[in-house]
């Protein structure tokens, strides 16, 4: 194999972390983390596999106790008793010590299957696919359990030999990794990914919004699309062309038309042309491809694929796809792929149809497409990526996953959020949903509002479609309040890329994807895991997707939501609110709950054409929440390259003390300054305090800036020009500076004015909230004695008690 298409690992366990009889070796690679074998003819493995490739974890401190019969090991988490027999479920188990609630201690025996997702179990990983669900479905294990362990079974995954092939194991042996972290999840995660490998940083590009729809364009009359686009000033970074960019109507000599290589001429009579109007565009392009049907005689590719095959020609003989043959791989990249990369495609969408088997015993094909595709999109120094489905444990090193064609209903929708989350527990942080859904299901304009508001706030925001003509997701297609709120969110996107580009390299460098659920930052709070929908968006936000249809009396949709101690400012409106408590939200078609904690400091940007989000911008927007300190390192390199592995970036450090002065500091750039834009503007926009005024300090000098201030949102803005990579601004709020109350009476007048009630009921409503300001308890009590539809009480008991 070639060298580029070879993965660095590091199998080999320290020989101290190794306890070894005749037929079973135990490896502590953590005080938490074990790998427990059976071997009847006492030969083990220590090779990588499919799933593991790094074992090299330091030295253990360890007990150990034993006689002929039996060992008991003893870590300061983990008590092993086993009987040195094979694996049984009476002379194998584990226990996790010193968990903080002992009700949710439980001991391990081998072979019990836990239940998922319930009081005690397993709390779930993913699934390779979302093809056909209509709503939920089954997940696989991850390695976090309320119980405090998990286990993952190795012993059929293949080994990866030198040459940076596969090859079988030997059948029978039992490869254990048994995961006893009770409820340290971001430590069982972080040593996971030491273990498997690290997920890559995505390319700036894939953070912005995609365009992929299943239908029959052509060159003109994408581009007519794209310019339609512009006209919106709805941008979008990468184009998803379906499979009808290739021939797909051939003689049934050859088969079927699902798989192709060679561009339909009739659609795009020049791809390269094709292409680079998209890369004038500042848009990355990939392809559909099905390879499951190999290369056939009319693909203009085949003759140089048979010769290098040895295939006979004049008998238009198949290249069969094969992808357990080494040759046949050299030649798929070589003389398939490289030639339209050359062209100007810039990755692949590996779809799904080559079924489950290969020639060597035990190898998914799909693995090995997502494992050599992606090795291969690296070849020439670029940062790697693919798009496909999910293959097992290990697949998040090779980003970004295809979940597949779901069913356009509100119960597919309400399942996404909590897939995306849970699949964070096996590693996997970048998942692409088909955003609006893809096929079947019905129209409903309020469920594809709510769709696209989740996919801005989901780790990649692809719009797709079927070629139904009835289904197409262009906003425009919608009621002008639709396809307002639509536009208004795709924007949105591409402004967030900044923080967006900042937790994409957090993923790397810290081991934590990018969403995840809410009990990552309160293990032992029970409410944490009653909100399955909510989840954290990095580490200054937390969302809470709108899944259900609104309310009729008051227009309004409903979501329960847990809010963690501390405040908490509504991403829209300024609102803020009281943490430590479950509490139902109601929200406008046009928002959906997001929430900055005290302190948050989130980088965003107004340059968000396709040119402009594929590189560090000029201008930023840096939003700043009142009530507490807080910190924030904007993260930026070049954007394209594998050189963020080494350090080259540029950071920009970014400081708000609220507790004993009221100062935000936008400090110097770090590392590599001819990363960043030689000159930059800031509006840095402080949320949800009184202040009205600033003075601003540039390297400890008073400067004159322009500092505006909507009172009605309590948001202060200072405007700066000419800010240098070396300069230190300052911008101190007047002491006495504090959290602005929220607008009660504002809010209440909007809800009751939008409300389909009685207009003397209204009245009544709003003069019994001004009467009662500031008398929460007599208030909920007058509003639980009146005849109120729940919704509306609801929603105005959130007004008074946020």
């Amino acid at each position: 194999m070639k060298d580029y298409l070879k993965i660095k690992t590091s199998p080999a366990a320290c020989s101290e972390n190794i306890i070894q009889g005749d037929c079973y070796r135990i490896t502590l690679l953590t005080s938490r983390l074990l790998r427990l074998e059976y071997s009847a003819d006492g030969i083990f493995n220590d090779a990588a596999t499919q799933m593991v490739i790094n074992r090299d974890f330091p030295k253990v401190s360890y007990q150990l106790k034993e006689t002929e019969e039996e060992l008991q090991l003893m870590t300061e988490y983990l008590q092993l008793n086993y009987d040195k027999k094979e694996f049984t479920s009476h002379g194998l188990s584990c226990k996790c010590l010193g968990m903080k609630n002992a009700y949710f201690s439980k001991t391990w025996h081998f072979g019990e299957v836990e239940e998922k997702g319930g009081f005690m179990g397993n709390l779930g990983g993913t699934a390779r696919t979302l093809d056909t669900v209509n709503g939920a479905c089954e997940l696989e294990d991850g390695i976090m359990s309320r119980s405090g362990y998990a286990v993952l079974d190795d012993s059929t995954s293949l080994l990866l030999t030198e040459d940076g092939f596969v090859e079988p194991r030997k059948k029978g042996a039992k490869d254990l990794y048994f995961f006893g972290y009770g409820h340290e999840y971001l430590d069982a995660l972080k040593d996971f990914y030491y273990l498997c490998g690290k997920t890559p940083m995505l390319p700036r590009f894939a953070l912005g919004n995609w365009w992929s729809r299943y239908y029959q364009y052509t060159e003109e009359s994408y581009m007519e699309l794209m310019e339609r686009f512009d006209k919106e000033e709805i941008p979008f970074s990468v184009a998803v062309i379906d499979m009808d960019w290739h021939v797909v109507e051939i003689d049934p000599k050859y088969g079927s038309g699902w798989t192709g290589y060679t561009w339909n001429k009739d659609f795009f009579p020049d791809p390269r042309r094709f292409l680079q109007k998209l890369h004038d565009r500042g848009m990355k392009t990939t392809l559909n491809v099905h390879p499951a049907d190999g290369i056939r005689a009319y693909e203009d590719c085949y003759p140089k694929v048979a010769e290098a095959m040895g295939v006979d020609t004049s008998k238009e003989e198949p290249v069969n796809f094969d992808i357990a043959d080494p040759k046949f791989l050299s030649v798929y990249f070589d003389e398939v792929h490289h030639p339209m990369e050359e062209e100007g495609v810039d990755f692949w969408w590996l779809d799904w149809q080559q079924g489950t088997n290969t020639k060597i015993e035990g190898l998914d094909p799909l693995w090995m497409l997502n494992h050599f595709h992606y090795l291969d999109s690296g070849r020439d120094g670029k940062r790697p990526m693919t798009f496909s489905r999910y293959a097992g444990p290990g697949s998040h090193r090779y980003p970004i996953g295809f979940s597949g064609d779901t069913h356009i209903t509100w119960d597919s929708l309400d399942f996404q959020p909590y897939f995306t989350n849970t699949a964070s527990n096996i590693g996997y942080g970048w998942w692409s949903h088909d955003i609006g859904g893809h096929m079947l299901g019905y129209r409903d304009e309020e469920l594809e509002v709510r769709w696209y508001q989740y996919g801005v706030f989901s780790p990649i925001n692809r719009l797709h479609s079927s070629n139904s003509r009835f289904s197409g997701k262009e906003p425009w297609k919608f009621s002008m309040e639709a396809a307002h709120v639509m536009g208004e969110f795709l924007r949105l996107r591409h402004k967030l890329v900044p923080y967006l580009y900042t937790m994409n390299y957090r993923a790397w460098k810290e081991d934590k994807p990018l969403c995840e659920p809410m009990y990552y930052i309160a293990p032992e709070e029970f409410a944490s895991y009653k909100v399955p929908n909510e989840y954290l968006f990095g580490t200054e936000l937390i969302v809470v997707p709108v899944t259900t249809k609104r309310i009729p009396s008051v227009r309004l949709a409903k979501v329960n939501t847990w809010l963690p101690e501390g405040l908490w400012f509504d991403f829209f409106t300024g609102t803020v609110y009281e943490g430590g408590r479950t509490m139902e939200m109601y929200r406008p078609l046009s928002q959906i709950p997001v929430l900055a904690h005290a302190g948050a400091i989130v980088p965003m940007t107004d340059q968000i054409s396709g040119r402009e989000v594929e590189q560090n911008p000029a201008h930023l927007e840096v939003r700043v929440y009142a009530g507490a300190d807080g910190a924030f390192t904007l993260y930026e390199d070049d954007n394209v390259s594998c050189a963020y592995e080494q350090g080259d970036c540029a950071k920009t450090p970014m400081e708000l003390c609220w507790s004993d002065k009221k100062e935000f500091t936008l400090h110097p750039v770090e590392g590599n300054t001819g990363l960043v834009p030689e000159k930059r503007a800031y509006s840095i926009c402080v949320v949800g305090s009184t202040a009205t005024q600033a003075v601003v300090l540039k390297n400890g000098s008073e400067m004159k800036a322009e500092v505006t201030c909507c009172t009605k949102s309590h948001t202060l803005c200072v405007e700066l020009t000419d800010v240098t990579a070396e300069d230190t601004i300052e911008i101190r709020l007047p002491e006495d500076a504090a959290i602005a109350s929220n607008p009660v009476m504002e809010q209440v007048d909007d809800l009751l004015n939008m409300a389909e009630i009685p207009f003397m009921q209204k009245e009544t409503l709003f003069a019994l909230m001004d009467k009662r300001k500031g008398q929460l308890n007599i208030l909920a009590g007058e509003l639980q004695a009146m005849d109120l539809d729940e919704s509306l009480r609801g929603a105005l008991l959130e007004i008074v008690t946020a």
